[in-house]
């Protein structure tokens, strides 16, 4: 059975025009026919009242004509709709920006209305220029009625455009938010880790700060920037947790590993950074004798898979929950993944074999298709 989120946010994305509606694209076709539907029964109802009395033996054929004729026009819209998003591809699209897109449904809104009307007469079984001839007030009020339908399915595409982008805009600068957020929380753990080495190993101390300023020298740029690929992000981890080895010795191993469609994947700076911090600082560090950090990238069914596990004291250690003290960083790493890619990503924290893994699932996109943002 189908989840009824997913069915309100398929719904949710067919009313506001979604490049990548959520759910089985036949939902979108499904919203469609009821939409016309309506439309069917709006017209119908109008018609009566306009020519007063019907007999209830005429009722249900101009019901089920009205009905042919916005099936036809609403399905032949939503067809030329997924034409049109095949053909140009959902990133050029998204490229084009909302001003066009815009221009873009609203010719395709227009065409369906132009070439779907006659069309659905001939579904009716009735000859256009003969129905045209002998009904033409009949025809005038046809054709007023799908100007005005066509206007209102305008104004509704520019309002949803306009909406659209103000979200886009919202969700943009809440991300930038989110993620200078997350900065200082890296720079601050990783000096305090060179702090706690002054007192006791001056000469291990001013090795771990030159590797920390190569770090910062290396990695800043990347971090200001919107995406970068599973690469870069696992060259910051490497050289994160190298640091913090200095620290901690053979207490520390770590593996880090991925698949070359993961390596050449897109994603936003400094997620996987806060899931390793979180292994060392929960779960290694309070643990006498440290253990393992692992982190794996693939690519599976469409979708990007980032995992970081450790060995360390688990989900629920003795003193102290740890799921508070890394409360804060996947609230910030599940917000941050909620304004760009909004239900498409998620973020789970689980107990497997003696590990706690933290994963990371979002959709793929490779730096050779995408353009850059």
């Amino acid at each position: 059975m189908m989840d009824r989120e997913l069915v309100k946010g398929s719904w949710n994305d067919w009313w506001s025009f979604s490049l990548d509606p959520r759910g089985p694209r036949w939902l979108q076709w499904l919203w469609t026919a009821f939409f016309c539907l309506l439309v069917a029964i709006g017209i119908t109802v109008l018609l009566v009242a306009l020519r007063g009395r019907i007999d209830a033996a005429r009722l249900a054929p101009l019901f089920v004509d009205n009905l042919i004729v916005s099936l036809t026009i609403g399905l032949l819209i939503q067809g030329l709709f997924d034409i049109a998003t095949a053909i140009a591809g959902m990133r050029r699209l998204r490229r084009l920006g909302a001003g066009w897109v815009t221009v873009l449904w609203s010719g395709i809104a227009v065409a369906g209305v132009l070439i779907g009307w006659p069309l659905g007469m001939a579904f009716t079984g009735r000859d256009v220029f003969e129905f045209a001839h002998q009904n033409p007030n009949a025809l005038r009020a046809s054709i007023a009625l799908s100007a005005l339908l066509t206007l209102g399915i305008l104004v509704w595409i520019a309002n949803v455009s306009r909406r659209t982008e103000a979200e886009r805009r919202a969700a943009e600068a809440q991300l930038r938010l989110l993620q200078g957020q997350m900065e200082p929380h890296f720079l601050f753990n990783t000096l305090a880790n060179v702090l706690s080495l002054m007192d006791t190993d001056p000469p291990r101390a001013r090795q771990m700060l030159e590797a920390f300023i190569d770090y910062l020298r290396a990695s800043l740029g990347q971090m200001r920037h919107e995406r970068h690929t599973v690469a870069d992000e696992l060259s910051l981890v490497r050289t994160y947790l190298q640091l913090v080895q200095m620290r901690m010795d053979d207490r520390l191993r770590f593996d880090i590993d991925a698949d070359a469609a993961a390596e050449h994947a897109l994603l936003p700076p400094l997620l996987l950074q806060p899931l390793v911090e979180n292994a060392i600082h929960h779960g290694l560090e309070p643990k006498v004798e440290g253990g393992r950090v692992q982190v794996h990238a693939r690519v599976a069914g469409g979708r990007l898979v980032l995992r970081v596990c450790d060995d360390g004291l688990g989900l629920q250690p003795p003193q102290g929950s740890r799921s508070a003290g890394a409360g804060m960083a996947l609230a910030n790493i599940r917000q941050r993944l909620l304004a760009r890619y909004g239900a498409g990503a998620a973020l789970s924290l689980e107990a497997q074999s003696g590990c706690t893994c933290a994963t990371i699932e979002l959709p793929h996109e490779d730096k050779d298709t995408c353009p850059p943002r």
